[in-house]
Formats: C-alpha cells, structure tokens, sequence
C-alpha cells in the first residue's frame, strides 16, 4: 500500500472513530440532561397535588366558618322569638300606652333583626351549597391528578432506571471506542471539544460546516475529500470530515 492510500485509509478510520465518540458522547449528554430534570418534574407532580390539597383544605375551611356562622343566626333567631314571646305575653298585662307602645317597638325591632338574621341564614345556605359542590368537584379533581401522577411516576422512574443503565453501557463503549484513536489525536479531539464547549466533531456538506454553517474555501474543500490529513473548519475551529452525498 501506497504512503497517500495508507494514510487515506487510517485518517478515515480514525474520523471513523471520532465520528462514533462522539454520537456517544452527545447520547449520553442527552440522557444525562433528561435525569437532571426528574427532580424538577417530581416536584412539578408533588407541588401540583399539594396546590390542590391546600384549595381542598382551604374551602372546608370556609365551610366550617359557613356552618358555625348559620348556627349563630339560628341562635340568634331562636332567642329572638322567644324574647318576641316573652314581650306579647307581656302585651296583656300593660297597664299604660306608654308601655304598650314600647313594648310593640320592642317587638318590631326583634322581627326586624330576625328577618335580617333569616336573610344572611339564607345567604349562609346558598354559599355552604355552593362551597360543598367546589369540595366535591376538587375532590374527583384531585383523585384524578393523584391517579396521574402515580402512573407519571412510575414511567418517569422507569425511563430513569433505562437511562442509567444506557449510561453504564455507553460508558463502557466509550472506553472501549476511545482506546482505538491515536492518543494524539484524541488529545486534539479533547481540547477542541472543551474549547467549543460542545460537539468537536462535525461534518461538512456542499461545502458548508455543519458545526456553524459557514462554507469552506473551496481548496480547503477540496482538500477534505481527499481524507488525508486532519482538518478544521477555518471559523469555528472544530474536527471536520467530509460526507458523501
């Protein structure tokens, strides 16, 4: 074999090898950003159930306020009739108009607070029925969510089981594809990655660097389909190869 097809040959397999890098490389990124997220999505679930329980809470709450505010009017109403009782018994035995004038505005003045009482008892009925049927939608809504998320969990529990696993076998590919590429060049391969703080490697199609989309000079383009010799691209710096329409 030729020097020009020997070197051909081995820069090829070698892009070949870098090329394989780093798709391991970017999958196990990719996993590793989605496991970072699981806490973020857990307690996405727990805040929402506990947003619920807290709307749940607050409206019994309400509805106990609701109950003991009734049964104040109600004790009120019911003192006020008999006090009403009290003062028509006492009608009979008036012996003044004087009295019996005050006596009728005394009783006046407790039908009217009565009324007013009977009125918020009303008003306490309608807001106890309405806070009651909030209860119970919150509740089929929160039996839903709690269903929900318990099934969230699990997938999301195991997708993170499956990704620890992928990430201990791309590991272990990882090892054993880094070993094959000359050590200076994985060397260059290292820093150019840490340097654009992302994917090292890139191809290049019609001319133009797939890593920032800017076209080659035409010689350099040239040059690249000869595969002889490692190239980067002019602006940003990275591994580049070409690839074959």
């Amino acid at each position: 074999m030729t020097n020009d097809k020997w070197l051909m040959t081995n820069m090829k397999e070698q892009i070949d090898i870098l090329v394989k890098l780093q798709k391991i490389e970017t999958e196990s990124d990719d996993i590793k950003l989605k496991l970072s997220g699981v806490s973020e999505k857990l307690d996405f679930f727990d805040s929402s159930l506990k947003e619920l329980e807290q709307s749940i809470a607050d409206k019994k709450s309400l509805l106990n306020d609701l109950n003991k505010k009734y049964r104040s009017y109600d004790s009120e109403v019911q003192t006020n009739f008999a006090l009403i009782k009290k003062s028509q018994g006492r009608l009979v035995g008036v012996k003044t108009n004087r009295e019996y004038q005050a006596l009728l505005k005394e009783i006046e003045e407790l039908k009217i607070k009565n009324s007013q009482a009977e009125d918020e008892m009303l008003l306490c009925l309608d807001r106890i029925d309405e806070t009651e049927k909030d209860i119970s939608v919150e509740k089929g809504e929160y039996s839903k969510l709690k269903e929900k998320v318990s099934s969230d969990k699990e997938t999301i529990m195991r997708e993170v089981d499956y990704g620890k696993e992928r990430l201990a076998a791309l590991k272990d590919e990882w090892d054993s594809t880094s070993s094959k590429v000359k050590p200076e060049l994985f060397k260059r391969y290292t820093m150019v990655g840490q340097r654009v703080k992302g994917t090292a490697i890139v191809s290049v199609k019609k001319s133009v660097c797939n890593g920032c989309n800017m076209n080659l000079p035409p010689q350099m383009y040239n040059e690249l389909q000869r595969c002889d010799s490692l190239k980067f691209c002019p602006n940003c710096q990275r591994i580049i190869y070409w690839e074959q329409l």
